[in-house]
């Protein structure tokens, strides 16, 4: 079969004519479109400040002064006739830039290769899981695909070398906005009897379970769930019922704050808390919420900025 290609067409315009634009290119039949604006961008930001720390700069300079429409359309007779159509009436410029499916869909596959983090784990992309894995170690193998937890972070990798160093095999865990999975699954891997997880977004239910089976790992062993702890206090006091040995949070200093809170009810006497995803420049605030909510640090740890921090019950 041969490769389907692509046209990436963008229509630079002003906010003013943003509407304008889009209704004539509704109008002419493409439904479509991807909508990238500059001030919508950061109105975004500003909005869900609580999932992140910093903003990547490259980033940020990539949208500087942004407003434009793209939409797509197949690199052949019919989807030149198509895209005649669309631009027929637009009154404006536009670009087209060739994209293949295969650069769609797989180009940023290159960027991830095995992995090998702490004394035993080797994060295995599913791609590569013909490749042989080094002497006395652990694979973990994952379809990374544009959900956040590859382990090529330095907060995963700090979170994975702590799950390496604290799972007792036979006991559960707990992963607290799972992501993929990789921490969850890696505990598993490692010998944990069993992992609950939940994250805020719906569709890492479906990913978290995919990365489980590519390592034989069944829903008897692992159960995920949507759902938000900080929130929603049913979630909370249903998780609550059984206490963990680990309980991970690979998130954000801005949500390890609140539910830090929650973290003594869900540990067992002997449990650790291990939390990452915190910059360097918050990880005493977050140290000071732990504490205050009735946990000891134990243990800090950084890489490249970002740290991770342990934390059991006040003893006595």
């Amino acid at each position: 079969m041969d490769e389907i290609k692509w046209l990436e067409v963008a229509v630079p315009t002003t906010p003013d004519k943003l509407e304008e634009v889009s209704a004539k290119l509704i109008a002419a039949g493409m439904t479509g479109l991807v909508i990238e604006d500059e001030a919508d961008f950061l109105r975004f930001l500003e909005e869900n400040r609580q999932y992140w720390d910093y903003v990547d700069q490259e980033l940020l300079d990539r949208m500087k002064g942004v407003t434009r429409v793209k939409f797509y359309v197949t690199d052949d007779e019919d989807g030149h006739k198509q895209l005649q159509q669309y631009t027929e009436n637009l009154g404006c410029e536009y670009t087209t830039a060739p994209l293949s499916d295969n650069d769609w869909a797989y180009s940023w596959q290159k960027y991830y290769k095995p992995l090998s983090i702490g004394d035993r784990l080797y994060v295995v992309p599913e791609w590569e899981r013909d490749k042989a894995v080094p002497d006395n170690r652990c694979p973990l193998y994952l379809n990374p695909g544009l959900t956040f937890g590859t382990g090529s972070h330095a907060s995963t990798q700090l979170c994975l070398e702590g799950v390496e160093a604290h799972t007792v095999p036979g006991r559960d865990v707990l992963d607290l906005g799972c992501g993929s999975g990789i921490l969850s699954i890696a505990a598993l891997c490692l010998g944990a009897r069993h992992a609950e997880a939940v994250d805020i977004d719906p569709k890492a239910v479906d990913v978290a379970y995919e990365n489980a089976a590519l390592n034989g790992i069944g829903r008897d062993r692992y159960h995920v769930q949507a759902g938000n702890v900080i929130a929603d206090q049913a979630l909370a006091d249903d998780l609550a019922q059984k206490k963990y040995q680990l309980v991970l949070a690979n998130i954000v200093a801005d949500v390890i704050i609140p539910l830090s809170a929650q973290v003594p009810a869900l540990l067992a006497e002997d449990g650790l808390f291990l939390c990452s995803g915190i910059i360097d420049t918050r990880a005493d605030e977050v140290a000071a919420a732990l504490e205050k909510n009735g946990l000891t640090v134990t243990n800090r740890r950084e890489k490249n900025g970002w740290v991770a921090l342990e934390a059991v019950l006040h003893r006595g």
